[in-house]
């Protein structure tokens, strides 16, 4: 009766996002509902303590500081001068400045908890140098949009803050955690672009740029990494929380902008006015979210669920491989935020009743969610990639360009599943 009723619950959300209802407005009227229909009008009465403790979250303070430090990082011009610092490193490489989209992704993504923010800034970077140099679009609109998706891996990372909130795991040591993962599919993302490029026959690479001039633009790296040095290494020493690490980046950050001469007043007010808006879109998913678990939990569905999977007699690797198959299948239809918040309540408990360690089963979650993002009809990445090109032809040339990453994606869960040490030995010596 329980799968029963959470499988109508969810569908019921699925329809109510198809139609164009509001995710937040979605989760909290199904749960309203559900929860009104087991234990009538008086239900309404736990809500507001739920809606009020969430809000006072201090862990959820550090998501509208991170969207900040990306926002000043993003419109201070320091992103347009790491790229070209990039290629004049990576460009010799066969495929050429596609090496560039990932490296400057990777970089970008080490300061902004965004996969969409990552992509629309280094796409918007790279693309008209991508078309004039004469690279296939397919390939370029590819690359950057699976390099987008290492926002969300490459620690600080908005997801995993969402997944340590609903499931009361250290977000320090998620961040930790991600580090090497995304460095890793960092590199199988460049080997695929050279082996593929090798491949093909014609092989693009960038004029060679002397020693000289690429240590000068080697200072253009320098505010991404400090950034990155300042949020990880006081989250990893131990020396502040993630709310207090991402302010102490917020801080490095303008200092950045400052000495680049473009803090002004107008810039600040499009940094803050863009925040509040991802971050209120952020927060109320997320309360809404927290209502469907209040009656997810009182109704004891998430038990029902954890009993049920148990008694299949699956493996943790057994579980694993169903859960790839229907996060893949599910990217296909909902945005990544609103994947998480509706699954995590029931894949959580049975995921960690077999076995499963927390931290591990959040770096895979986050890479489920990087694969709803260049999957589609709904992949998020694929349609900002494409809304920025330069020619405005077909979305078909994204889809398929970023198809083998999709495959590389996968391939790298298994990975992971084989060798779960490569998230879980870092945090576990922080």
């Amino acid at each position: 009766m329980n799968v029963a009723l959470i499988g109508l619950a969810f569908f019921s959300m699925l329809a109510l996002m198809l139609v164009g209802m509001p995710i937040a407005v979605s989760m909290a009227a199904v749960g309203i509902i559900g929860g009104i229909a087991a234990y009538g009008v008086p239900f309404m009465d736990s809500i507001a303590p739920v809606v009020w403790g969430v809000q006072n979250e201090s862990l959820l303070t550090s998501v509208p500081l991170f969207v900040l430090l990306g926002e000043l990082l993003l419109r201070s011009g320091i992103a347009d001068r790491m790229y070209i610092a990039l290629s004049a490193w990576l460009g010799r490489l066969p495929g050429g400045l596609l090496h560039t989209n990932i490296g400057s992704c990777a970089l970008f993504a080490a300061t902004s908890g965004s996969s969409v923010a990552t992509a629309a800034t280094v796409g918007t970077v790279a693309l008209p140098s991508l078309q004039k140099r004469g690279y296939p679009m397919r390939a370029s609109l590819g690359s950057l949009a699976a390099g987008g998706t290492l926002g969300i891996l490459i620690p600080p990372s908005v997801n995993m803050i969402v997944y340590g909130s609903l499931t009361n795991n250290s977000i320090g040591k998620l961040f930790i955690a991600g580090i090497i993962p995304g460095l890793l599919l960092t590199l199988c993302f460049m080997l695929w672009i050279a082996v593929s490029s090798l491949a093909s026959g014609k092989v693009m690479r960038e004029p060679k740029v002397p020693l000289a001039d690429r240590l000068r633009s080697l200072v253009h790296l320098i505010p991404p990494a400090v950034v990155f040095g300042i949020v990880m290494g006081s989250l990893y020493f131990g020396i502040a929380t993630a709310a207090e690490s991402a302010a102490l980046g917020v801080i490095a950050a303008l200092g950045f902008v400052w000495q680049s001469g473009k803090l002004n007043r107008e810039l600040l007010r499009n940094c803050f006015v863009s925040t509040a808006r991802v971050s209120g879109m952020i927060l109320l998913i997320v309360a809404a979210a927290f209502i469907l678990n209040l009656t997810v939990s009182l109704t004891g569905v998430a038990e029902a669920m954890t009993k049920w999977v148990a008694g299949l007699g699956l493996s943790a690797t057994g579980l694993i491989l169903a859960l790839i198959v229907f996060y893949l299948i599910l990217g296909m239809f909902m945005d990544v935020l609103s994947m998480q918040v509706a699954t995590i309540p029931i894949t959580y408990p049975i995921a960690t009743a077999i076995g499963v360690d927390p931290i591990w089963f959040g770096i895979f979650i986050v890479l489920m969610c990087e694969l709803g993002l260049i999957t589609p009809p709904v992949g998020m990445n694929l349609f900002v990639v494409h809304g920025i090109r330069p020619d405005k032809g077909g979305i078909e040339d994204a889809i398929y360009g970023a198809l083998p990453y999709a495959v590389i994606m996968i391939l790298f869960t298994l990975l992971l599943m084989a060798v779960p040490q490569l998230v879980t030995w870092l945090p576990a010596h922080m």
